[in-house]
């Protein structure tokens, strides 16, 4: 493979990675900052809070910070591996690093 086709194959991944990305970001239900800040209260809270294989917890964050698409995120949550407190942390943080 000469050196101008594996640049063009970077390229092209480079060009991927940042299509994902994008499109991930305009798939957010609510902002960066209040995911960030839903995961920082499910880490404090299950500290202390056995995880009852629900989202009592992050739906109880929602509510307190007037989230008006409660539904909305949670089913996005979901479909990021998010079905219950302790998934969002194990599954769906990992998505915002």
């Amino acid at each position: 493979m000469s050196k101008s086709e594996k640049e063009h194959r970077k390229q092209l991944l480079a060009n991927l990675r940042q299509k994902a990305a994008t499109e991930f970001e305009n798939s957010l239900p609510m902002s960066r900052e209040n995911f960030r800040r839903l995961f920082d209260f499910l880490d404090d809270e299950l500290q202390t809070t056995e995880c009852d294989d629900k989202l009592t917890i992050t739906t109880t964050f929602l509510n307190n910070q007037n989230i008006s698409n409660v539904e909305q995120v949670l089913s996005w949550l979901a479909n990021h591996g998010g079905y219950c407190d302790c998934e969002v942390l194990a599954n769906v943080e990992e998505h915002f690093e």
